[in-house]
């Protein structure tokens, strides 16, 4: 199987592996207060130390709390923002369905959503952006990059509008961790996700920048400055820690691995369509279209490359994407759109004969046509 779905999910690294294992045997609890309960406590706190200075967050400027993931942290971002006295939130009509949902959800009870339109290249709008967010918004929420087009969005840009407004910035940093420049300075909350950096599924976490004061979004035991109540993982956090600090240490080579597989790309799939801006992305996604073409059956004769048409969240759906429906796409072009994202494992020759299998494959569905 040539593997070629990063957006959904990475290969775990083997550091992170190798840091994971010992933990199925040691099975202290790490709120206890005894050696085995300290020693597990101990591996958490390199954990989140290590997780932190892969955001850019080695000086203590905020406070990471470990989630089950970046869904939890972006609901937990988007609810905490409209509890105070402001309800209105601005997001981006590309954004995650973890944020889109969440945000319906509220306008549902007591918030004002505005969804803002993009550009046929996939970035936002900016003088529509700066004419919504105003007094009234308690929270902006953007993608840094986005998951099924690899489009990066002004977030600095979008955070300055938001804090002159007196707004707070959300920013779902999921897929550019450790593949992009983060502006954490701009930032008030950051979700990331560990099985998105070659870490274990089941484990995320939340940055607040310092002074924020936020609502808990489980409570019980007190854990975790009384955030977040409930047993954490060593397990879990140790292979989140060990994938954020190699993800920091190789970014430079893992970006010019990434690029020369993207150039290679460009020339393997000439036929196709670029979805989304070429000069503003994240080169290990390459979203492609191709007229006539029918990308779920691509996928589905294809069963020895994995890739796929969009969002894993919402392949079951039976939709075409939303994200390339917001660029301006018709369906049957949303329809002919395949995502391939590869990284920090993928070769040269995987990516040759995954173009050379489903350039083939295509090539007999238009012929049948």
């Amino acid at each position: 199987m040539i593997y070629l779905d990063y957006q959904a999910t990475t290969p775990i690294a083997p550091e992170a592996r190798e840091a994971m294992l010992p933990w199925l045997d040691k099975f202290g609890n790490p709120h206890s207060p005894h050696r085995l309960g300290r020693e597990a406590s101990a591996a958490i706190e390199i954990a989140i130390a290590q997780i932190a200075s892969a955001l850019g967050d080695s000086d203590g400027k905020g406070r990471l709390i470990l989630t089950s993931g970046a869904t939890e942290a972006a609901n937990w971002a988007l609810r905490g923002a409209v509890a105070g006295p402001r309800h209105k939130i601005v997001t981006i009509a590309t954004e995650h369905a973890c944020v889109l949902d969440t945000a319906e959800w509220l306008a549902h009870r007591n918030a004002e959503l505005v969804v803002l339109p993009v550009l046929p290249n996939g970035l936002v709008d900016m003088d529509v952006a700066a004419r919504a967010i105003d007094g009234q918004t308690a929270l902006v929420a953007a993608m840094l990059v986005n998951n099924e087009i690899g489009v990066i969005q002004p977030v600095a840009e979008l955070a300055h509008h938001a804090h002159q407004a007196g707004a707070l910035f959300f920013c779902d940093a999921v897929q550019g961790l450790g593949r992009t420049d983060l502006p954490l300075d701009a930032c008030d909350l950051v979700a990331i996700s560990a099985h998105k950096i070659h870490g274990p599924k089941g484990i995320g976490a939340l940055w607040l920048r310092e002074g924020l004061d936020w609502p808990a979004m489980i409570h019980g035991g007190g854990q975790q400055q009384g955030l977040r109540s409930g047993t954490l993982s060593p397990m879990l956090a140790a292979g989140f820690g060990a994938a954020a600090a190699l993800a920091e240490k190789r970014a430079e080579q893992d970006l010019l691995h990434i690029s020369s597989l993207s150039l290679l790309t460009d020339n393997l799939f000439e036929d196709w369509v670029l979805n989304g801006d070429r000069v503003h992305r994240y080169g290990g996604n390459r979203n492609l279209r191709l007229d006539g073409v029918d990308a779920s059956r691509l996928i589905s004769e294809l069963r020895e490359v994995a890739f796929s048409a969009g969002s894993a969240c919402a392949s079951g759906s039976g939709r075409p994407s939303h994200v390339l429906r917001a660029l301006g796409l018709s369906e049957a072009q949303a329809r002919g759109s395949i995502r391939l994202g590869f990284g920090r494992y993928t070769t040269q020759e995987e990516l040759r004969e995954a173009a050379a299998l489903i350039n083939q494959a295509a090539a007999r569905q238009l012929e049948w046509a």
